[in-house]
């Protein structure tokens, strides 16, 4: 399409490239379908104001006046990466506890080191966590941590956009839940509107009932996305269910969590009946009952929701800790959206979404038994309209169209692992790699030109970091910020 001619120049013009579109009749439709996406050779995307103007031909803009001109010819444009769930500041952990099981890994490691983390540790974290994502075509990304005035310092340096959390355990008493809304209310907005901010109770092994609840009314009076970790894996559902005659996601709903925005990481352990919620069909049975005298069945509890609720799905970490994987297909089929996301790479050791994209594909071919399921196009369209939906930015990101936020990629096909190229979305998901993003835009803003980091320092950031990082590992004090152990529940 064209627009009428502007008085000034284009921000941004971008020719010739093969830009991956999405139906807009299709735009809203669930993983089970072809998702709307396609793909439109010899393209120009017009961008001005840090938002798409037109998507035409490069005839169209051959003598529109631009600030800046990229000549994309040979390469694919494509909406940039979401990041739907990860905790940046862990990348200063990346490696440091592997082949553990996850009480192990929490309790020995993780949680005692981070009672060491400064604010500049939090700060330096973040940094490099942002060039790591903007290198790997990541242009968002949904980060719920502490010390998070940090991590808003280190989005609005890097150019990236984001929704940031501030995590709280109810061992911290109303403290913790009071600082997640003090942050929430203060910046979002942020960083010219690129920084939104959600609610982020940890889990409800370590938040409790009251607090949930408390939780989800603050979430509905200010209309705040609500970010928290549930049914995480199977063991920790058959933990809770001892433990409260619950399912997690059971715990979520009696406090009214799914009645408001929420954002849901991993749900590997989802139920259907007294089975897991995916693999060759879905498991029913009578099963344990509730007080309601019916059996666990969180595919039913979810489809009773009337807020917006999506899940992140981090695969590789549960490849590492030998869990079960997210249940799209389950999911699928209640409507539900599932974002693409990394975790922290103190589990996940890398912020590479692309990488997610991947393995999703693949691990829910395997969980399934079905090489039809997850296509190209369904991990393409996790990977943009159901990834922007998770954010709770579904009508600003996640599609190259007119009125959408000018946060986009450019990625080169030109290599020998991706030539030639028969089916362009096959060539994304199984071929291509985060390494051939060439350039990334965020806003109209270009934060990677050829694969030159443009907004931040990288050796800078790492000098600096290296030598802290004997006091940030030290384990020898005996603290931990909380104990793992989701059949004691929150105290």
């Amino acid at each position: 399409m064209t627009t009428a001619p502007q008085s000034r120049p284009a921000d941004l013009v971008i020719t010739g490239c093969t830009t991956l579109t999405h139906d807009e009749d299709k735009s809203g439709a669930t993983a089970g379908t072809a998702a709307g996406i396609g793909f439109v050779d010899n393209s120009a995307i017009v961008v001005r104001d840090g938002v798409i103007e037109s998507i035409t031909t490069p005839a169209a803009v051959a003598d529109l006046p631009a600030v800046e001109r990229i000549d994309a010819r040979g390469l694919l444009a494509m909406p940039g990466l979401i990041n739907c769930h990860t905790h940046t500041p862990m990348v200063a952990l990346r490696g440091i506890a592997e082949d553990l099981p996850i009480e192990e890994w929490f309790n020995d490691w993780i949680w005692p080191i981070e009672t060491n983390l400064t604010d500049r540790d939090v700060e330096l974290g973040a940094l490099l966590a942002c060039a790591e994502m903007i290198r790997g075509g990541v242009t968002t990304f949904a980060d719920h941590y502490f010390a998070m005035d940090k991590v808003a310092e280190a989005t609005e340096v890097s150019g990236l956009r984001a929704n940031l959390g501030w995590g709280y355990f109810s061992s911290e008493g109303a403290a913790g839940r009071e600082r997640s809304l003090d942050f929430a209310l203060r910046l979002r907005g942020g960083a010219g509107g690129r920084i939104t901010t959600s609610l982020a109770p940890h889990a409800p092994y370590t938040v409790n009932d009251d607090d949930l609840a408390a939780t989800a009314e603050l979430a509905r009076e200010h209309g705040l996305l609500v970010h928290i970790h549930a049914a995480e894996n199977k063991e920790q559902t058959a933990a809770s269910v001892a433990a409260t005659g619950r399912t997690p996601i059971e715990t979520l709903h009696r406090a009214g969590l799914l009645d408001v925005d929420l954002l849901v990481a991993h749900g590997t352990g989802l139920t259907h009946g007294t089975g897991l919620a995916h693999g060759t069909g879905l498991a029913h049975g009578t099963g344990p009952a509730d007080s309601g005298g019916l059996a666990h069945d969180d595919l039913a509890v979810l489809e009773r929701r009337t807020g917006r609720v999506a899940f992140a799905t981090a695969p590789k970490g549960y490849l590492k800790f030998g869990w079960d994987t997210t249940p799209l297909r389950a999911l699928a089929s209640i409507g539900v959206p599932v974002g693409l996301a990394t975790d922290g790479a103190a589990s996940n050791n890398t912020l590479d979404v692309w990488e997610s994209m991947t393995l999703t594909a693949l691990t829910q071919k395997s969980t399934e038994r079905d090489p039809a399921w997850l296509t190209a196009r369904q991990a393409l369209h996790h990977a943009t309209t159901q990834s922007a939906r998770a954010v709770g930015l579904g009508d600003r990101i996640g599609a190259l169209a007119p009125g959408r936020r000018a946060d986009l990629i450019l990625v080169d096909l030109t290599g020998p692992h991706t030539q030639p190229v028969h089916d362009h979305a096959a060539t994304l998901v199984l071929s291509a790699r985060s390494a051939d993003v060439l350039t990334t835009i965020v806003d109209g803003k270009v934060l990677m030109r050829d694969r030159r980091l443009l907004t931040l320092d990288v050796p800078g950031i790492v000098e600096e970091l290296h030598p802290r990082l004997a006091a940030l590992t030290e384990r020898g004090h005996g603290r931990r910020i909380q104990d793992y152990d989701p059949a004691a529940g929150p105290s």
